[in-house]
Protein backbone atom coordinates (compact mmCIF):
# COMPACT_ATOMS: atom_id res chain seq x y z
CA UNK A 1 0.00 0.00 0.00
CA UNK A 2 1.33 3.43 -0.97
CA UNK A 3 0.59 4.99 2.39
CA UNK A 4 2.88 2.60 4.24
CA UNK A 5 6.16 3.95 5.38
CA UNK A 6 8.62 4.37 2.56
CA UNK A 7 12.26 5.26 2.80
CA UNK A 8 13.75 7.71 0.38
CA UNK A 9 16.99 9.56 0.03
CA UNK A 10 16.80 13.26 0.58
CA UNK A 11 19.97 15.20 -0.26
CA UNK A 12 21.36 16.82 2.85
CA UNK A 13 21.83 20.54 2.95
CA UNK A 14 24.85 22.23 4.44
CA UNK A 15 23.04 22.69 7.75
CA UNK A 16 22.03 19.03 8.15
CA UNK A 17 24.25 16.36 9.53
CA UNK A 18 24.98 13.25 7.50
CA UNK A 19 22.64 11.29 9.77
CA UNK A 20 19.73 13.36 8.45
CA UNK A 21 20.39 12.43 4.80
CA UNK A 22 18.01 9.48 4.94
CA UNK A 23 14.46 10.22 5.99
CA UNK A 24 11.52 7.94 6.61
CA UNK A 25 8.18 9.46 5.60
CA UNK A 26 4.68 8.53 4.66
CA UNK A 27 3.61 8.85 1.05
CA UNK A 28 1.55 12.02 1.06
CA UNK A 29 -1.64 12.64 -0.86
CA UNK A 30 0.33 14.87 -3.25
CA UNK A 31 2.88 12.07 -3.86
CA UNK A 32 0.05 9.66 -4.66
CA UNK A 33 -1.69 12.30 -6.77
CA UNK A 34 1.45 12.94 -8.80
CA UNK A 35 1.91 9.20 -9.25
CA UNK A 36 -1.66 8.90 -10.53
CA UNK A 37 -1.18 11.78 -12.97
CA UNK A 38 2.20 10.50 -14.14
CA UNK A 39 1.04 6.92 -14.65
CA UNK A 40 -2.17 7.84 -16.46
CA UNK A 41 -0.68 10.58 -18.58
CA UNK A 42 2.65 8.88 -19.23
CA UNK A 43 1.26 5.47 -20.12
CA UNK A 44 -1.35 6.98 -22.44
CA UNK A 45 1.40 9.01 -24.16
CA UNK A 46 3.53 5.88 -24.45
CA UNK A 47 0.54 4.05 -25.94
CA UNK A 48 0.04 6.87 -28.44
CA UNK A 49 3.68 6.56 -29.48
CA UNK A 50 3.33 2.76 -29.71
CA UNK A 51 0.46 3.27 -32.16
CA UNK A 52 2.83 5.15 -34.45
CA UNK A 53 5.81 2.85 -33.96
CA UNK A 54 4.32 -0.62 -33.70
CA UNK A 55 0.76 -0.37 -34.99
CA UNK A 56 -0.71 -1.53 -31.67
CA UNK A 57 -3.85 -0.20 -29.91
CA UNK A 58 -5.49 0.49 -33.27
CA UNK A 59 -2.55 2.48 -34.62
CA UNK A 60 -1.42 2.34 -38.22
CA UNK A 61 2.26 1.57 -37.57
CA UNK A 62 5.42 3.24 -38.74
CA UNK A 63 5.03 2.85 -42.51
CA UNK A 64 1.50 4.28 -42.67
CA UNK A 65 2.27 6.96 -40.10
CA UNK A 66 5.32 7.87 -42.18
CA UNK A 67 3.07 8.44 -45.20
CA UNK A 68 0.95 10.77 -43.10
CA UNK A 69 4.03 12.69 -41.97
CA UNK A 70 5.22 12.96 -45.57
CA UNK A 71 1.83 14.41 -46.52
CA UNK A 72 2.36 17.06 -43.82
CA UNK A 73 5.69 18.03 -45.40
CA UNK A 74 8.07 16.03 -43.21
CA UNK A 75 10.62 14.30 -45.46
CA UNK A 76 11.52 11.51 -45.12
CA UNK A 77 8.16 10.88 -43.52
CA UNK A 78 9.04 7.54 -41.97
CA UNK A 79 12.07 9.03 -40.18
CA UNK A 80 10.01 11.87 -38.70
CA UNK A 81 7.23 9.44 -37.76
CA UNK A 82 9.84 7.38 -35.90
CA UNK A 83 11.16 10.47 -34.11
CA UNK A 84 7.64 11.52 -33.08
CA UNK A 85 6.70 7.97 -32.05
CA UNK A 86 9.87 7.50 -30.02
CA UNK A 87 9.43 10.91 -28.37
CA UNK A 88 5.90 10.03 -27.31
CA UNK A 89 6.75 6.45 -26.34
CA UNK A 90 9.96 7.12 -24.39
CA UNK A 91 8.80 10.50 -23.09
CA UNK A 92 5.58 8.90 -21.87
CA UNK A 93 7.42 6.05 -20.15
CA UNK A 94 9.85 8.52 -18.57
CA UNK A 95 6.99 10.56 -17.17
CA UNK A 96 5.12 7.46 -16.00
CA UNK A 97 8.09 6.14 -14.04
CA UNK A 98 9.41 9.55 -13.03
CA UNK A 99 12.66 8.80 -14.83
CA UNK A 100 14.68 11.67 -16.34
CA UNK A 101 11.54 13.74 -15.91
CA UNK A 102 12.75 17.04 -17.45
CA UNK A 103 14.03 15.21 -20.54
CA UNK A 104 10.84 13.14 -20.83
CA UNK A 105 8.76 16.31 -20.54
CA UNK A 106 10.88 17.98 -23.24
CA UNK A 107 10.25 15.09 -25.64
CA UNK A 108 6.48 15.35 -25.16
CA UNK A 109 6.49 19.16 -25.37
CA UNK A 110 8.51 19.10 -28.60
CA UNK A 111 6.09 16.71 -30.29
CA UNK A 112 3.10 18.79 -29.20
CA UNK A 113 4.65 22.01 -30.53
CA UNK A 114 5.14 20.27 -33.88
CA UNK A 115 1.56 18.99 -33.84
CA UNK A 116 0.26 22.50 -33.13
CA UNK A 117 2.41 24.05 -35.85
CA UNK A 118 1.60 21.55 -38.59
CA UNK A 119 -1.79 20.02 -37.84
CA UNK A 120 -4.00 21.76 -35.30
CA UNK A 121 -2.80 25.37 -35.25
CA UNK A 122 -4.74 26.41 -38.35
CA UNK A 123 -8.02 25.26 -36.79
CA UNK A 124 -8.16 27.57 -33.78
CA UNK A 125 -8.36 26.65 -30.12
CA UNK A 126 -11.07 24.03 -29.66
CA UNK A 127 -10.54 20.35 -30.42
CA UNK A 128 -14.09 20.13 -31.75
CA UNK A 129 -12.89 22.26 -34.66
CA UNK A 130 -9.59 20.37 -34.95
CA UNK A 131 -7.77 23.03 -32.91
CA UNK A 132 -4.86 23.07 -30.49
CA UNK A 133 -6.80 22.52 -27.25
CA UNK A 134 -5.71 18.91 -26.72
CA UNK A 135 -2.07 19.56 -27.72
CA UNK A 136 -1.84 22.54 -25.35
CA UNK A 137 -3.22 20.41 -22.50
CA UNK A 138 -0.67 17.66 -23.13
CA UNK A 139 2.24 20.12 -23.31
CA UNK A 140 1.14 21.94 -20.15
CA UNK A 141 0.77 18.71 -18.14
CA UNK A 142 4.29 17.65 -19.20
CA UNK A 143 5.65 21.10 -18.30
CA UNK A 144 3.79 21.05 -14.98
CA UNK A 145 5.31 17.70 -14.05
CA UNK A 146 8.78 19.03 -14.87
CA UNK A 147 8.11 22.12 -12.74
CA UNK A 148 6.67 20.34 -9.70
CA UNK A 149 8.92 17.30 -9.96
CA UNK A 150 7.69 13.72 -10.16
CA UNK A 151 7.21 13.31 -6.40
CA UNK A 152 8.75 10.84 -3.97
CA UNK A 153 7.20 7.82 -5.68
CA UNK A 154 9.48 8.19 -8.70
CA UNK A 155 12.89 6.98 -9.82
CA UNK A 156 14.11 10.59 -10.04
CA UNK A 157 13.74 11.08 -6.27
CA UNK A 158 17.39 10.00 -6.02
CA UNK A 159 18.64 12.77 -8.35
CA UNK A 160 18.96 16.52 -7.90
CA UNK A 161 16.40 17.25 -10.64
CA UNK A 162 13.89 14.98 -8.89
CA UNK A 163 12.36 17.83 -6.92
CA UNK A 164 11.46 19.89 -9.99
CA UNK A 165 11.71 23.65 -10.05
CA UNK A 166 12.19 26.57 -12.40
CA UNK A 167 15.44 25.23 -13.93
CA UNK A 168 13.84 21.86 -14.71
CA UNK A 169 10.76 23.52 -16.22
CA UNK A 170 12.93 25.91 -18.27
CA UNK A 171 15.04 22.97 -19.47
CA UNK A 172 11.95 20.99 -20.55
CA UNK A 173 10.32 23.93 -22.32
CA UNK A 174 13.57 25.17 -23.85
CA UNK A 175 14.75 21.81 -25.14
CA UNK A 176 11.28 20.90 -26.39
CA UNK A 177 11.00 24.26 -28.15
CA UNK A 178 14.46 24.06 -29.71
CA UNK A 179 13.88 20.49 -30.91
CA UNK A 180 10.53 21.50 -32.39
CA UNK A 181 12.08 24.52 -34.12
CA UNK A 182 14.85 22.41 -35.61
CA UNK A 183 12.37 19.80 -36.81
CA UNK A 184 10.06 22.41 -38.31
CA UNK A 185 12.96 24.07 -40.12
CA UNK A 186 14.08 20.90 -41.89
Amino acid sequence: MLTKLIAYHQPSSTTESAAHGTVTARASASDCGLLLIRLTFGLLMAGHGAQKLFGVFGGSGLTETGKGFAALGYHPGKLFAAIAGLSEFLGGLGLAFGLLTPLAAAAVIGVMINAMATVTGAHGLWATDGGVEYNVCIAVVALGIAATGPGRLAVDRFFRWGTGGWPEAAFALGLGGVAAAITLSL
